[in-house]
């Protein structure tokens, strides 16, 4: 891989968790709103228990993300970025763009999906 697809690379991923971070920090502050109203009866309790777990389950996957992309620009750093941790080939650059913190190949990665 060449420096500027790092750099490209690198640059996505960077916006990519400033904007998580973002939303993170956007749904604690609803939960807290959520979790501050004065609820007067069952159906006010389960529409905010209901908002609540959605919410969680959102920001849950985003932290999930946020953990691959930071272990992904330590990749870029090391210079092993776009290696397939199975085979150990090339990541196709176009599923690159898609998917900036891939760590398998489209191959290796229909092998992992089949065998959970």
């Amino acid at each position: 891989m060449q420096e500027s697809e790092f750099n490209y690379f690198k640059e996505i991923l960077e916006g990519r968790k400033v904007q998580i971070m973002k939303n993170i920090s956007g749904f604690n502050d609803e939960l807290d709103q959520l979790n501050s109203l004065e609820l007067n009866d069952e159906a006010d309790h389960a529409s905010v228990g209901n908002s609540s777990m959605v919410e969680s389950a959102i920001v849950r996957q985003q932290e999930q993300e946020l953990r691959e992309i930071n272990v992904t620009l330590g990749k870029i750093s090391t210079r092993d970025y776009g290696t397939c941790e199975m085979c150990e080939e090339p990541i196709g650059f176009q599923r690159l763009k898609v998917k900036p913190h891939a760590i398998y190949c489209i191959d290796c990665r229909e092998i992992v999906e089949k065998t959970r």
